[in-house]
């Protein structure tokens, strides 16, 4: 059964490559879509590299394009996607506090992924979720089982990393995220250079390595993050 709503939607609450703008050609779009989502996607770029400021200004800039239209769903899935990014770096605190006043006005699909998000998806939200999160969801529905790598199996086939990671959070919400996906996420986070969420992920997987009392795998993480937080050697002089 397709997912009533455009693509534009889904590619947008995926958190794919176009995020507001649509994912394929089509009518021209509206110019407030265009400078919203060229300040989304700065704005996530630099969330994700931990150049906070940046994308503070650039979160505004796209949340002023977007309140230029007046509605409640694209306003609210601009909150979401900014608390997907925040999630995925897993900055779990808030809830998704900006776009609780827009959910009651907003769409179906906007009102389940932000259930998702805080790991609260109803079976009647899996149609209307994109398509990359429906085996997250209905998974989570399911009772947990002893099953080993049947977590890291699921994120492993979501192609988009933001995604993966995003997916990743909810599974760590509902406290059934296991080491091998929790490993999955720190790789994620790595490949792409991503310096927030792969400080988060490693902070976590050191945590739950010392409770394990995995001395050796607590000390690799430890080390990686004293890495990742090491001021640049300076330049080298001609």
């Amino acid at each position: 059964m397709q997912p009533r709503g455009n693509w534009g939607l889904w590619c947008a609450l995926g958190l794919g490559v176009a995020l507001l703008a649509g994912c394929a050609a089509g009518p021209r779009v509206p110019d407030w879509q265009i400078e919203a989502h060229g300040a989304q996607q700065r704005a996530i770029r630099a969330d994700l590299e931990g150049r906070q400021r940046v994308a503070e200004l650039e979160w505004q800039r796209a949340r002023a394009a977007a309140q230029r239209t007046a509605r409640a769903d694209p306003m609210a899935r601009l909150a979401l996607s900014r608390c997907a990014v925040a999630q995925a770096a897993l900055d779990l605190a808030d809830a998704c506090q900006a776009a609780q006043p827009l959910l009651p006005h907003a769409g179906l699909a906007e009102q389940a992924y932000a259930r998702y998000l805080l790991g609260q998806a109803q079976a009647a939200d899996i149609e209307w979720l994109p398509p990359a999160h429906r085996p997250t969801a209905r998974r989570l529905l399911e009772p947990a089982t002893a099953a080993t790598g049947e977590t890291a199996a699921l994120l492993r086939a979501i192609d988009d990393p933001l995604a993966r990671l995003v997916a990743a959070s909810v599974w760590l919400r509902a406290q059934r995220l296991d080491p091998e996906a929790l490993a999955l996420a720190v790789q994620t986070a790595s490949d792409q250079g991503w310096r927030r969420p792969l400080l988060a992920w490693l902070h976590l997987q050191a945590t739950l390595a010392q409770q394990r009392g995995q001395a050796e795998q607590a000390a690799e993480a430890l080390r990686r993050i004293e890495w990742l937080l090491a001021a640049p050697p300076p330049p080298t002089r001609p």
